[in-house]
């Protein structure tokens, strides 16, 4: 069985999604000082007919955080082996992997509450009862819009800490794990 970059890709991208259930390793069982975030994922390899050749099983161990030309980026290892169903024989590969970090999620951009109001106007009474208008903006990839108005409602937070100072906080808490 031949182990292609591909694979190695598609299951880094699978460890991406895990990454939301990533939970903490204890230092025991890593076996040093330093924390890191590990997952482990399983699956089955099939050839192009569709047919099971064998298993893969990959830990992804989360050690750090950084920025990358303005990106927040998750450094580790992924350690994939895949076992071939028929004659047992494993192949195990070990890969430092950075994979970006995205978050999605969603920002309040107004929350406007305009209280009762009657109006009378040269003889027509107009009537307004309380009107709460609330504008959130949905980020994540392929939101174009709310990913720029989360951006903008953002920039008054903390302007001296672009991603820099979030991969630093991330590897803060990671420290204190």
């Amino acid at each position: 069985m031949k182990l292609r970059f591909s694979l190695l890709a598609s299951v880094a991208s699978l460890a991406l999604l895990a990454f939301a259930t990533v939970a903490p390793v204890a230092e025991a069982e890593q076996g040093s000082s330093t924390n890191a975030l590990t997952t482990t994922l399983t699956g089955t390899a099939t050839d192009a007919t569709g047919i099971v050749v064998g298993t893969v099983s990959s830990v992804l161990t989360i050690t750090g955080f950084a920025n990358q030309n303005g990106q927040l980026v998750a450094n580790g290892t992924l350690v994939t082996t895949i076992t071939n169903a028929i004659t047992g024989a494993t192949q195990t590969v070990t890969q430092a992997i950075s994979v970006p970090v995205a978050a999605a999620g969603s920002c309040p951009i107004l929350h406007l509450t305009l209280g009762p109001l009657d109006l009378n106007l040269l003889g027509l009474q107009v009537h307004l009862d309380q009107v709460v208008l609330d504008i959130t903006a949905q980020s994540g990839p392929g939101n174009l819009l709310g990913n720029l108005l989360c951006a903008i409602a953002g920039l008054l937070d903390n302007p001296a800490a672009p991603a820099g100072g979030l991969a630093a906080l991330l590897n803060t808490l990671l420290a204190n794990l």
